[in-house]
């Protein structure tokens, strides 16, 4: 029988199709093994054990499959409404249930995806590092001394121990990406605008979408497949239209594939294991039959564009708070220090966006996808913002977001492959870069690199 905590979303739908297991059956183990792992690794900020169930109950009790996701158990990140449940971003400030789920969860639902909880983060999103004074630490499941990542931490936790096949985390600096990396997941950061962000019109302004984080490349085309999409009202929307699921199903032809490993940010280094990851990546797609060379993307400078949507998120999400006195030290102080951020500034920086996604997109002149290190640095160990306040939480977040925000101010879809664990334990991952609404080239030349070089489908 199916080891249901290797069993990814794919695979649980054919499961309960076939009549091998039922949702009940699944979501019950899926809740047995967050009873097992969460004390140690705390990745679940609130547990829908009773609502989960009686969904599971009416997906078995439906006349045929309600959808693409039918039976799957699914986390999601705490920025993300859920009905019944109060919308913490991470924090106290709030504290009455949200009255509708968002529209990513009620496309999940109508997808048949069975809710099971809410997955930790720190205090909205700001920092890549899933701690927080409320929640506490959320540990690393490949060794939990080091930090998953964030800013989708719990996400990334949970779906790489099994405890759920999928969970939905949001990236708005390498939020999906960078805990992806650290954990050991496939996660994509789709073009801007794929997913809608209703009930808001935005998510940082011009930085920041929602998407899976899945052990495969083809869970992550099924979950985007079920959410892709707008509403009115969205400030941005997206181009193309082809299914991901697909994109994964073919060979994407002999690619333009250059590679890099100079950071965008000025003064910092990769680690050597990072280096050779791109390296061995990038024989290992000459070998496939793509067109593979050292490139000098010219990276633009996005600090411009970055920081003041960055001020501007956060201070936008603690206007909307019911108890601002509750908002973390930290938090609070990253409010004042983001005052001088109007919407004149704001209506400047998204200008600069747009300069910036010109200028990065360049490279897609003579390339067709860009291969780099997902992060600088190693997972470090956990408490980075333990007694600090929001300058040196920065500083510490550098080596994080080095790779990665970039592609959040130019807009283009980004996504973190594995590539397997190093011998200090942890995963390695390299991150592939599409150009304009391209999602479909990175999903079909990520299934390529999976199949030639698969990677471990749960950490221990």
């Amino acid at each position: 029988m199916t080891d249901l905590a290797r069993a990814g979303v794919a695979d649980t739908v054919r499961l309960i199709a076939s009549g091998e297991r039922t949702a009940r059956e699944v979501t019950e183990q899926a809740l047995r093994r967050i009873a097992d792992r969460d004390d140690e690794l705390n990745a679940f900020s609130v547990l829908l054990a009773e609502e989960a169930l009686a969904e599971a109950s009416a997906r078995d009790a439906a006349p045929g499959p309600v959808g693409p996701l039918h039976g799957v158990p699914i986390a999601i990140k705490e920025e993300v409404d859920v009905a019944g449940t109060v919308t913490t971003f991470g924090g106290e400030a709030n504290s009455t249930p949200a009255a509708a789920d968002g529209e990513v969860v009620r496309r999940l639902r109508a997808a048949g995806a069975v809710i099971v909880g809410k997955t930790a983060m720190p205090e909205f999103g700001a920092f890549p590092f899933t701690e927080g004074d409320s929640f506490g630490i959320t540990r690393n499941p490949w060794d939990p001394t080091r930090t998953p990542g964030g800013s989708s931490g719990g996400t990334a936790v949970a779906v790489s121990t099994g405890m759920v096949p999928a969970g939905i985390g949001g990236d708005g600096g390498g939020s999906i990406r960078i805990p992806s990396a650290s954990c050991g997941l496939f996660g994509l950061k789709p073009q801007r605008g794929r997913v809608t962000t209703a009930p808001q019109p935005h998510l940082w302004w011009a930085l920041g979408t929602a998407g899976p984080l899945t052990r495969s490349v083809l869970d992550s085309a099924l979950v985007y497949d079920a959410i892709r999409g707008n509403v009115d009202g969205d400030l941005y929307k997206a181009g193309g239209d082809e299914p991901f699921v697909d994109a994964v199903g073919r060979e994407p032809g002999r690619l333009r594939i250059g590679w890099s490993t100079k950071a965008v940010t000025l003064g910092v280094k990769p680690d050597p294991l990072h280096v050779e990851a791109v390296q061995e990546t990038a024989r290992l797609l000459a070998t496939l039959g793509h067109d593979v060379r050292e490139v000098d993307p010219r990276y633009p400078d996005p600090t411009a564009a970055f920081i003041p949507q960055f001020f501007a998120g956060i201070r936008t999400e603690a206007d909307l708070v019911e108890h601002y006195d509750r908002l973390e030290r930290r938090t609070r102080e990253t409010y004042r220090l983001g005052s001088w951020v109007t919407p004149k500034v704001i209506q400047w920086a998204l200008k600069q966006s747009e300069k910036v996604s010109r200028k990065a997109n360049r490279v897609f002149d003579v390339v067709d996808v860009l291969l780099t290190p997902t992060l600088a640095h190693r997972p470090p160990e956990v408490g980075r913002l333990t007694g600090i306040g929001t300058v040196r939480a920065s500083l510490r977040s550098m080596p994080s977001i080095a790779y990665v925000a970039l592609w959040n101010v130019a807009g283009n879809p980004a996504a973190s492959v594995p590539c397997g664990i190093a011998a200090d334990g942890l995963p390695v991952a390299v991150q592939l870069v599409g150009r304009t609404d391209d999602e479909a080239t990175l999903f079909s030349l990520s299934a390529q690199l999976e199949a030639a070089r698969p990677w471990p489908l749960t950490a221990p």
